[in-house]
């Protein structure tokens, strides 16, 4: 689905990123830009992918809080920052804040994933669980603010977040300068807001191309609307472009400098990290493959080259785990079925041997005697399999209806 934004004149200007460009050197580092064949296939055209993941706390977060962290007084360093967030702000503000010497408290949410906490503990801060959601913690960081004088660090509502963001834009330029259309996750918009700034004042002609989970995305309704308008309840795996209201800063940018912005199924974000991970050797978390999603989506739709940002890799192993599976079985790469046997001996051994000839893997295997819808001499077999694709599933399923097998479902 796809979204056209109306006009409105942008907070920030190409000498703010600049500048942040300039306070970040040696901070924060260059990212890669790698070439993806397979994408570029599909595409039609060349398409590069922007690799912040691999930015030091694992996503482009550092940038942005740096930058504002950088621009506080004596007074305000002096009174320490807080900051509230399930992963990559945090980890961004711990680390910013820690080469600055400022002393951070970062709220996260009591579910937050223990290494994401663990990593912002290690980077210097000291962490406070509160709430079960990010809006709650959102809550308990501003009072804390509020209550000790410490400075609440945004995490994308403010203009040096912005401009610090904004230099992944003047990167991809630089790295390559005959990119056409460029391809960023959208959650609060930070980032596709610094991004727009640095290139639409350089290269006018580039395409920006906002992307958003479908069960989170705020932007259609409040650039249709002309003003940010809040979700009731956002909800995808990709937590960060989980988002329920777009900041106000960052909106007046996108509104008037982001060409289109596209939603993306938890299917096809799924399916983006199984494929920057087998393709590409790149963990990436749902969020940071959410540009790959809409170019698997729709891959004519983008004019090349095309550079895709990963916005981060800091994915909990156990999320990584479901994702996949998720994955695979999005892309085909899983069958499940169900079977009625004759019950005697041997009939399992020989229905393995079945699906050993047509080279399916069997992951899981369910075998019931006792179900009163089956007949004396009948066993009901259930099989998860991994197989190759949807048309090799097609292939082991007409295999076992060929041997003789009754497929129920």
């Amino acid at each position: 689905m796809t979204f056209r934004a109306t006009s409105r004149h942008p907070a920030l200007i190409l000498d703010d990123v600049r500048g942040a460009q300039k306070m970040l050197s040696g901070v924060a580092r260059v990212t890669a830009l790698e070439g993806s064949r397979h994408l570029t296939e599909l595409v039609g055209a060349p398409v590069h992918l922007k690799c912040e993941n691999l930015q030091r706390t694992g996503s482009f977060k550092l940038r942005g809080a740096y930058v504002r962290i950088s621009g506080l007084t004596p007074v305000e360093r002096a009174a320490g920052v807080v900051a509230a967030s399930a992963g990559n702000h945090a980890q961004g503000v711990a680390l910013a804040s820690s080469l600055l010497g400022v002393r951070s408290t970062v709220f996260m949410p009591v579910g937050a994933p223990l290494p994401k906490v663990a990593a912002t503990q290690e980077y210097g801060a000291e962490v406070r669980l509160h709430g079960q959601v990010v809006d709650e913690t959102l809550a308990a960081a501003q009072e804390y603010a509020e209550r000790t004088g410490a400075v609440f660090i945004h995490p994308f509502d403010h203009p040096d977040i912005i401009a610090g963001q904004g230099t992944v834009g003047l990167e991809i330029l630089e790295q390559c300068p005959e990119v056409r259309t460029i391809v960023v996750g959208l959650g609060g918009g930070g980032l596709a807001a610094g991004i727009a700034v640095a290139v639409k004042a350089l290269r006018p002609d580039i395409r920006i191309v906002g992307v958003q989970a479908e069960g989170a995305a705020a932007y259609p309704p409040s650039l249709a609307a002309g003003h940010p308008v809040s979700l009731d309840n956002p909800v995808t795996m990709a937590d960060g472009i989980k988002v329920g209201r777009p900041g106000d800063v960052p909106f007046a940018v996108i509104e008037e400098l982001v060409d289109e912005v596209r939603t993306v199924t938890e299917n096809e974000l799924s399916s983006a990290l199984l494929l920057c991970l087998e393709r590409a050797k790149l963990v990436v978390e749902p969020a940071g493959a959410s540009p790959v999603a809409a170019l698997l989506s729709d891959p004519k739709a983008f004019r090349g080259p095309v550079v895709a940002v990963l916005s981060g890799g800091n994915v909990d192993p156990l999320l990584m785990q479901r994702v996949l599976r998720h994955g695979m079985s999005a892309a085909g790469r899983y069958l499940s079925l169900r079977l009625r046997l004759t019950d005697r001996p041997g009939a399992l051994a020989t229905l393995l041997a079945a699906l050993t000839v047509a080279d399916a893997n069997v992951l899981d295997i369910g075998h019931v005697r006792t179900d009163p819808r089956l007949g004396l001499t009948e066993v009901e077999v259930d099989l998860h399999l991994e197989t190759k694709g949807p048309r090799h599933c097609e292939e082991v399923e007409a295999a076992l209806r060929a041997e003789g097998y009754r497929v129920i479902g």
